[in-house]
C-alpha cells in the first residue's frame, strides 16, 4: 500500500471518528440541556418530563417486566408488516411494469390511495379484521405497501433507455427484458425501498395501535396520554425512537450486504 492510500484511509478513518463523536455530543447536549430546562421548570416538566423521571419510567417497566414485552410487540408487528408490505409491492410492481396498459390505467387510483390517510380506514378495518392484532398489522401494510410499490414501479421504469433498445433489437421479449435488465438495473431502487417500508410499517404498526391494541409501544404512548402519565407517554415516544433506530441501520447493514 502506497503513503497516499494510507494518508487517504487515515484521513478517513478521522473523518469518520469525528462525525461519530460529534453524534454522540449533539444527543448528550439535547439530554443535559432538556434535564436542565425541565429541572429549572423553563419548560413545563409535567407535559415534556425530564431523562431522569423518563429513565425511572423505563426502570420500572423492566422491573415489572413489561418494558422488552412491549417491544416485542411493536417489532413483531413491524416485521410481518414490513415482510407482507415487501412482497405484496414487489409483486404488483412487477404486474405493473409488464402491464404498461394496467399501470397507466390504475395510475391516478394509485395516487389517490397513496393520498389517503389510513387512519381513515381504522374504525373499518377494526370491524373487518376485529379489534386484535390482525388490525395493526393491516393498518401498517396499507401504510407501507402502496408507497413502496410506487417507488419501485418508477424505478421500474426509469430504467436506460438506450439498454431496453438493445434488448428490443435482439428480439428480448418483456419478460427477459425484466429479468435480465429492469430487475437488476432496479437493485439499488428496491432495496432502498426497504428503508422507506421499515419506515412506513414502524408507522402503520403505532397508528394501528394507537386505535385497538392491548400491547405496544402506540398502547404505552395511548395509555399515558388516557391516565394523563406524561412520563409514559414521553419514554414510549424515546423507545419508539431508539428502536426505529436500530431497525433502520438493520436494514441499512443488509442492503449494504445485498449491493455487494
Amino acid at each position: 500500500m502506497s503513503r497516499e492510500q494510507k494518508d487517504f484511509l487515515r484521513k478517513y478513518k478521522l473523518n469518520k471518528c469525528v462525525i461519530f463523536i460529534g453524534q454522540i455530543m449533539i444527543i448528550l447536549t439535547f439530554f443535559i440541556l432538556w434535564e436542565l430546562l425541565s429541572r429549572y421548570e423553563i419548560i413545563n416538566p409535567f407535559i415534556f418530563s425530564s431523562p431522569t423521571k423518563v429513565f425511572k419510567t423505563i426502570l420500572d417497566l423492566y422491573r415489572d417486566n413489561n418494558l422488552f414485552r412491549h417491544i416485542w410487540v411493536s417489532v413483531y408487528e413491524t416485521l410481518i408488516a414490513f415482510g407482507i408490505g415487501l412482497i405484496i409491492s414487489l409483486s404488483i410492481s412487477v404486474l405493473l411494469y409488464l402491464y404498461n396498459g394496467l399501470y397507466k390505467l390504475l395510475d391516478p387510483f394509485l395516487t389517490c390511495l397513496n393520498s389517503l390517510p389510513k387512519v381513515a380506514l381504522g374504525p373499518m378495518i377494526i370491524i373487518v379484521a376485529g379489534a386484535n392484532i390482525k388490525s395493526v398489522i393491516v393498518m401498517a401494510v396499507l401504510i407501507n405497501v402502496i408507497v413502496t410499490m410506487v417507488v419501485i414501479t418508477n424505478g421500474f421504469y426509469n430504467t436506460d433507455k438506450v439498454k431496453l433498445k438493445l434488448m428490443r433489437s435482439f428480439g428480448a421479449s418483456k419478460y427477459q427484458i425484466l429479468r435480465y435488465l429492469v430487475i437488476p438495473s432496479s437493485y439499488n431502487t428496491i432495496i432502498s425501498s426497504f428503508k422507506l417500508g421499515i419506515s412506513m410499517s414502524m408507522i402503520g404498526v403505532i397508528s394501528g395501535e394507537f386505535l385497538v391494541s392491548k400491547a405496544g409501544l402506540g398502547y404505552l404512548i395511548i395509555y399515558g396520554t388516557q391516565v394523563f402519565n406524561l412520563n409514559l407517554v414521553v419514554s414510549g415516544i424515546l423507545l419508539l425512537v431508539i428502536i426505529s433506530y436500530i431497525l433502520y441501520k438493520i436494514v441499512e447493514m443488509i442492503e449494504k450486504i445485498l449491493l455487494k
